[in-house]
């Protein structure tokens, strides 16, 4: 007997998909910011770029409400199980996922691909700018330091930005192989 879910409800594919994309694009910025010899602004682009790129790909796969809260919360968890880090990052980090989904569901939802991606670019410079607030807080006494920071995070929205047309140019191609469906 087949006991249909509503739609409303979790499917197992979708959360192996999150907790695999999550782990996936963990590890492409790892391995970007290894191979790439460290925090210089070619890597700094390419693993924003690299992070975006699969986050959109990731929205388009599995269009529900909370997807991205969802991914928030899983790479929370890896963050602090992997590399022990992330803890002071949690609130930036759930605040940005919120309002970005809430500015999905007030642009028309998931069924509309430009909602997405102002989403993702929310998400993205929402979490950018509340990291830089909370690293305000740790060095008040040094500001210099943190107008460094802000270059950096500058530098690195530049490959978020190029990430989202690369994201659903990817979407785009996975569409014509039926891997993302809608």
């Amino acid at each position: 007997m087949h006991v249909q879910v509503p739609d409303h409800y979790w499917q197992v594919r979708e959360l192996v998909t999150i907790g695999v994309f999550t782990a996936l694009i963990k590890v492409s910025s790892i391995l970007v910011s290894l191979i790439g010899g460290g925090m210089n602004p070619l890597t700094l682009v390419f693993k924003n770029l690299v992070f975006t790129t699969l986050l959109v790909v990731l929205m388009f796969k599995v269009r529900k409400p909370g997807t991205l809260l969802l991914f928030t919360i899983v790479s929370i968890l890896m963050s602090m199980l992997l590399m022990g880090g992330g803890f002071f990052l949690l609130p930036a980090m759930v605040l940005s996922g919120l309002v970005a989904e809430a500015l999905i569901l007030g642009l028309g939802g998931y069924e509309r691909g430009w909602a997405v991606l102002a989403g993702v670019a929310c998400y993205d410079l929402l979490f950018k700018l509340s990291a830089l607030g909370i690293s305000w807080i740790f060095v008040r006494e040094q500001p210099g330091m943190l107008w460094m920071s802000a270059v950096f995070v500058l530098i690195g929205y530049i490959g978020a930005i190029a990430g989202l047309p690369i994201g659903s140019r990817f979407v785009r191609e996975l569409r014509h192989a039926g891997i993302v469906l809608r």
